[in-house]
Formats: structure tokens, sequence, C-alpha cells
């Protein structure tokens, strides 16, 4: 699977890249238009079909389409936002080639229909539907007919994932050499349906001069530690993790993921009134006294810390987590670690670097960074500019972003995920994967597939418990093969 992710104005400059090559545009577009074609009949009822046409180059999509699947015996019926003789360029082109009937867009062209293909807009659209386009979306959705939709559907923003107005709920939704961060964020990417990604002829070496900073995130976008023959648990590293007094199975959750994917030991701190729950925990936890905190961050092997799970909101937490940046050793901050900071921000930013990961949630972001506009990738990547550090935005479409720019968006976590714990499952994997001695961002990643992986693999009625106990059957599959 090709990892990059595309923005908008970079798929243009793909496009451009591509005929300054020497590949017609032409060429280019007739592919196109037999994807969807390809994909129309793979996934509509065989019927007649409403090919909704707009005035570019999606308009232009959509006159192949029809023509190919005219010819396959299919009956088309297409309809066109504006006239024909306003088409310019290849769009003008394909709808020259096409030679039944165009009729102008209206909700009576799905009249009869058993399904439609909306070529309408593609992802540079920045406006509301409105009109015409607007009325024949309303239409689709009072009579619930299938939808493939060429590009995005439209009324999808393609940067954001935003719908503006309104968007038909498509079947699947076919793109073109790589997918847009609309196809990947919400609410877009539940508006697409099943995404195809086609292949239309543009050469991957564009992608040399675009270096797109976005991926999908999956296994070619990072590599799993290796375990090496010669290894031992203190060479594995060794995860601290602060508990606290009330939700103490916050840090429990978080101390057997991280020893699950592989981190060699685990340790936690816990106040002194607590230290009895905690040891009558998993046996091969350690478990110490939290106080003084500074006395267990002399010990150097302890190489990856983990704060904020079940810690308790308050000075004495916010403490511990500047004393753990101290040690500039790699930091996952989670939960009440954040929300500690809360109204005083600046005191946590000025001491974080690209070696610790941020991981809140929607609440716990906006505690930390305040209300900032955007869509989930926009925000991510502001936030960690903002702090330096590295911020993992959970959520359905959960961003990891560096402070450099680079990101990743996951696209394939299950919605039963979210239950209570998950979360904690997910920093105490990030910390294992650390005190091996992955780099945060990749670690952040990787821990963010497998939280994920674990989760689908399980099924519907997971709890937190479950996701860890997932884990060493993923790793022994070796699922992180670049092509997988």
């Amino acid at each position: 699977m090709n990892q990059e992710i595309l923005s908008v104005e970079q798929m243009y400059r793909a496009d451009a890249l591509a005929l300054a090559a020497g590949i017609a545009g032409a060429r280019l577009m007739e592919a196109a238009g037999w994807a969807v074609a390809r994909a129309a009949r793979r996934l509509l009822p065989k019927g007649r079909i409403a090919i909704l046409c707009g005035p570019g180059n999606n308009g232009g999509d959509g006159f192949v389409a029809a023509r190919l699947l005219a010819r396959d015996g299919w009956s088309v019926r297409v309809a066109l936002l504006g006239a024909v003789e306003r088409l310019k360029g290849d769009a003008a082109i394909m709808a020259g080639r096409w030679t039944g009937r165009v009729e102008p867009l209206t909700p009576d062209a799905l009249h009869g229909c058993v399904g439609v293909i909306d070529a309408l807009f593609g992802a540079g659209l920045a406006r509301p539907l409105e009109g015409a386009a607007k009325a024949v979306v309303e239409e689709i959705g009072r009579l619930r007919l299938p939808v493939i939709a060429v590009d995005v559907p439209s009324g999808v923003h393609g940067d954001s994932g935003a719908v503006l107005g309104l968007a038909p709920d498509c079947l699947a939704t076919v793109t073109f050499f790589r997918p847009k961060p609309g196809h990947c964020l919400l609410p877009g990417r539940l508006k697409c349906g099943e995404l195809v990604v086609a292949d239309i002829g543009i050469p991957a070496a564009v992608l040399d001069e675009i270096a797109p900073d976005l991926c999908r995130n999956g296994p070619g976008v990072w590599a799993l530690p290796e375990i090496k023959a010669e290894g031992h648990k203190y060479s594995r590293g060794h995860v601290l993790i602060l508990g606290g007094a009330e939700m103490t199975g916050a840090a429990r959750l978080a101390a057997r993921a991280a020893r699950r994917v592989g981190a060699g030991l685990v340790s936690i701190a816990a106040p002194p009134e607590a230290l009895g729950v905690y040891r009558a925990g998993d046996p091969g936890v350690l478990v110490a006294s939290s106080e003084p905190f500074a006395d267990l961050l002399e010990d150097g092997r302890r190489n990856a810390l983990l704060l904020g799970p079940g810690g308790g909101v308050g000075e004495a937490l916010a403490g511990k987590v500047l004393a753990a940046l101290g040690t500039g050793r790699p930091c996952v901050l989670d939960a009440d670690a954040l929300s500690s900071f809360e109204g005083r921000s600046a005191d946590l930013f000025r001491h974080l670097s690209d070696r610790v990961v941020l991981t809140p949630h929607d609440g716990e972001f906006r505690r930390l960074f305040g209300e900032m506009p955007g869509s989930r990738l926009e925000r991510a990547r502001h936030a960690a500019r903002l702090s330096g550090a590295i911020v993992l935005l959970k959520g359905a479409d959960t961003v990891v972003a560096h402070p450099k720019g680079g990101a990743t968006i996951t696209t394939d976590a299950p919605p039963w995920l979210a239950t209570a714990g998950s979360g904690d499952v997910l920093a105490g994997l990030l910390a294992g994967l650390l005190a091996q001695g992955m780099e945060p961002f990749e670690a952040a990643c990787a821990a963010v597939w497998l939280h994920g992986r674990a989760a689908a693999e399980f099924g519907p009625g997971l709890i937190a418990e479950d996701l860890s106990e997932a884990i060493p059957a993923i790793l022994a599959e070796r699922r992180w093969d670049p092509h997988d």
C-alpha cells in the first residue's frame, strides 16, 4: 500500500509534473474514467445509472465513465451542471466523445436510476454546495441511491475532511495516484465509503520533487525494534511509570502493555499508601515508592518514562513531570500529566523537545492548547510546532505530528476502541517501544497502529484489558512488512 497523502495543492502539482513529463492530460483522464467505470461495474446494481458531471475535470472523468459503461451495455443517464459548450480542455474533449444525450443537472435526472456516479466537484471545492448541485445531492439522500464518487464526494473538503453543508454518503470513492487528507480525516472519511486509489499513469518519481510529509499510518512508515539473539532484559529497556493513589488500574494497564510490546523491565512508582495495591498486581512488574521521585530518576537504566495515567491532576504531578523532563530521556506525557498544566502550558512547553510525546484526547488537548481552529491534522501540527514536542492527538482519526512537520493519520482503527482504559494501554505501548530504542515519532506511530490492529483482531466486546493480550500474535505475524 502506498502510504503518502497529498494535499490538494500537491496533487495539482503531481498532475502538472506528469504533463511536463510528456504524459497527455487526455490519457490521464481516460485512465481515471476507466477506474471509475470499473468500480461502478463492481459495486453498483445493474440498471440505469445517473452520471452527474460538473464543469471541471471531474466532469470529464464522468463523461469517460459514461462512454465506457454504455459501451458495455449499461443504461446511462448523463446530467451536466452547466453547458457542454462551456467545458474546457480535456473535459471538453471527453464530452465530445460522448455521443449520448446530455441533460441539465436537476433532481429529475435521478428518477428511474438505481445508482449514481458523482462527478460533480473534486477535492478543490471550497464552498458549500448550492443551487442545482445541492438539490440533487439532497435528492440522492432522499432516494437512498448507492453512489460512487469521483475524487471525493461532492461537498467534502479535500484537505480538511470537512463537509461543506452536505455531501452524499458513498459506497465508494475513486481517487487517483495518492489519497488526500479529506479521505482520511473525519467526517469526510465517513462519506467516502470504500476508498479506491487508482493508478492512472502519474509516475511515482514526481513524489521526489513534491516531498510529501504526510502519510497514512502503517508498517511502511516505521519498523519495530529487532529482538537480537544476544539481547537481554536490560538491553530491551526499562520503563518507569508513575502511578496514582486512586485510579490504580491506569498505570497497571500501561505497564502490562509496555511488557507485552517488548520492554525488558517495567517499574511502577506509586504513592506509599497505594504500594500494596500495585504489589498485588502482575508479579513481573517492579513496584517502588514514588517518594522521593527524584531518587528513582537517578538510575539511568530507567530509559523511558511515562507519567499521567491515573496520576491525579495537580501541582504534585506537575512537579514530577518537570523533574522527568529534566533527565532528557524519552518521555510520554498522558492524561493527568497534561491536564495538570491547564492554564500554564508555557511552563510545560519550555521544557519539551522532540524526545517527548504528548498523547491528548480532544478534551485534554483543549486544556493544554486552548481552542484551535482547523482540522485534526492542522491542530495537531500547530500544537507540535507550538510545544516543540511530538503530538499524538487521539480519536477515530488519530494524528501523530512532529514539530518539524511530518505527520501521519490512522485510518483503520475500529470504533470499539472507545472504551475506558484503552488510552492507558496506548501510552504503555508507546513507552515500551521507546525503551527499546525507537525514535519517538516512529514509536508513537507504531503504538497507534498496534493499538488499532489489536482492537480490530479482537473485535466488538473489547475492553482495555484485552488489548495487551492481542499484541503477541500481531508481533508474531510480522505485519510490519513495508508492503502491508
